[in-house]
């Protein structure tokens, strides 16, 4: 079995919400193998306090006090951390033009809706949700057999998961 962890970069627009989730979400479940990092095309300022409550009810003692929402582009300077995949999480991110990424990331796009609502149940109830949604996906993504699988057959897998019906 490979010691590898593999880093892991999710991007959305404003780094408030879906990317902040799976952030958590793939460092919560890859236990080690993998670790999430999150950032925004134009970052919001904020994360949702929404966001960080499902994370919290998915698992209190994971650390959201240093949760900040941030520019993909602190991501491409040469002291950032090296990224194995690079995730889009919302269409427009997707269709952006992304700064180049040193090494050779696999990359995929696994689409979310936008969390929101009129009221703050309607909020509470459409991203516990999406969280579901991520989770869902994460699961899939982070019970790949990495260690036996070639770089080739890694890329491949992380672009399927982005079919799985949500």
């Amino acid at each position: 079995m490979s010691d590898k962890t593999y880093n892991v970069l999710f991007l959305c627009t404003g780094n408030s919400a879906r990317s902040v989730m799976s952030e958590a979400l793939v460092t919560i479940l890859g236990k080690g193998r993998f670790k999430g990092f999150s950032a925004g095309s134009k970052p919001s300022g904020r994360v949702n306090p929404f966001a960080i409550e499902q994370i919290k009810a998915f698992d209190p003692s994971y650390p959201v006090e240093e949760f900040r929402s941030k520019s993909w582009d602190e991501f491409a300077q040469p002291d950032a951390p090296h990224m194995d995949f690079i995730v889009t999480v919302c269409d427009n991110a997707a269709g952006e033009t992304c700064p180049y990424w040193p090494g050779r990331p696999a990359t995929a796009h696994w689409g979310y809706e936008d969390p929101h609502g009129e009221t703050e149940e309607e909020s509470r109830a459409s991203f516990h949700k999406v969280f579901n949604q991520i989770r869902k996906r994460m699961e899939a993504f982070v019970a790949l057999p990495t260690e036996t699988m070639s770089e080739d057959e890694i890329r491949q897998a992380a672009k399927k998961i982005g079919e799985i019906p949500v």
